[in-house]
């Protein structure tokens, strides 16, 4: 069973500053609410670059090793796996009259005894979301 969160935020800045910003991945402490540290491990950032990201969920460390699948502006893409998740994670750049519009979309999948509690986690991923969404559009408005 997959749990999706997607959140759309406008923002003043140019898809040219937001889209580099976002695809390098290890920007996410600053835009991703739950993010504690998230490292680059190996590649440049173009598809088969591997980032290790540490998050707190609630009140647990979770660690993912994310994958970027695909770099192609206006979208990037990335997967993190851990032993009990996947996280398949699309971002969407795109120009409005402001500035621009971004859509972050992130399937989750659980595995083992984790695929029970799936259900629950959708509001707590919901509340995730929206704080993340908050505090993504202040990082893109600060570029």
């Amino acid at each position: 069973m997959t749990t999706t969160i997607e959140r759309t935020v406008t923002t003043t800045a140019p898809p040219e500053k937001v889209f580099p910003y976002l695809a390098d991945f290890r920007n996410a402490t600053e835009w991703d609410s739950g993010t504690d540290s998230c490292e680059l491990v190996s590649g440049d950032g173009g598809p088969g670059t591997v980032y290790r990201n540490v998050s707190t969920f609630v009140g647990n460390t979770v660690e993912l090793e994310y994958t970027v699948d695909a770099v192609e502006q206006p979208r990037f893409v990335i997967v993190g796996r851990n032993d009990t998740t996947t996280s398949h994670d699309t971002i969407t750049v795109t120009p409005n009259d402001q500035g621009s519009t971004v859509v972050y979309r992130a399937d989750f999948t659980f595995t083992g005894l984790a695929r029970f509690a799936g259900p629950l986690m959708k509001p707590l991923l919901d509340r995730l979301g929206d704080k993340t969404a908050a505090q993504l559009a202040a990082a893109l408005d600060r570029l």
